[in-house]
C-alpha cells in the first residue's frame, strides 16, 4: 500500500487485527497510528481502539470508505437535532454561569433591537448597539470567559 494520509480510512484484510474501518490519526518514521471508526459492516463506532501499526504491515490493510459518508438520512438528521438540542443547552449553561457580562450583553440586544424606534438612538447607533450586545452573547456563551 502507498503511503497514508491522516483521516485515510482503511481495513484489514487478515485475521491479526479486529475487523473494522480504520483512521489514520497518527504516522511516525516507521509506524501508523490508526483508530477503530467502523465496525466490520462499515457502520460507525466509537470504540476508542487505537492501535500502532509498523509500515511493514501495512500491506495487510486496504482503502475502506469513511463510514461517516454511509449513513442513512434518518440518522443523519436525528444527530444533527440532537446537537442542536446540546449546543444550546450548553450556551444557556454558559450565560447563565456568568450573569452579568450575560445580562449586560442581552440588554445591549434589547436597547439595540427598539433603540431607535422607542429611544434617542438613530437607527444606525442602535445597529451598532445591537451588532455588539449579539457579539457579547456569542462570546459569553461559547465559554470564552472561561478560558
Amino acid at each position: 500500500m502507498d503511503s497514508l494520509s491522516m483521516r485515510d480510512h482503511v481495513r484489514p484484510t487478515d485475521g491479526d487485527y479486529p475487523g473494522g474501518i480504520y483512521r489514520v490519526v497518527g504516522t511516525g518514521d516507521d509506524t501508523v497510528t490508526l483508530l477503530r471508526v467502523g465496525d466490520a459492516d462499515g457502520r460507525r463506532v466509537n470504540t476508542g481502539e487505537v492501535v500502532t501499526v509498523d509500515e511493514d504491515d501495512l500491506a495487510t490493510f486496504e482503502p475502506a470508505d469513511n463510514p461517516d459518508e454511509n449513513r442513512p438520512l434518518g440518522p443523519t438528521v436525528a444527530s444533527g437535532l440532537e446537537m442542536i438540542y446540546w449546543r444550546f443547552r450548553a450556551f444557556g449553561q454558559q450565560l447563565a454561569a456568568h450573569p452579568i457580562p450575560a445580562t449586560v450583553a442581552g440588554a445591549l440586544v434589547a436597547v439595540g433591537y427598539v433603540g431607535d424606534s422607542v429611544g434617542p438612538l438613530s437607527e444606525s447607533v442602535a445597529s451598532v448597539v445591537l451588532f455588539v450586545g449579539a457579539i457579547g452573547l456569542a462570546f459569553v456563551g461559547s465559554g470564552s470567559l472561561d478560558r
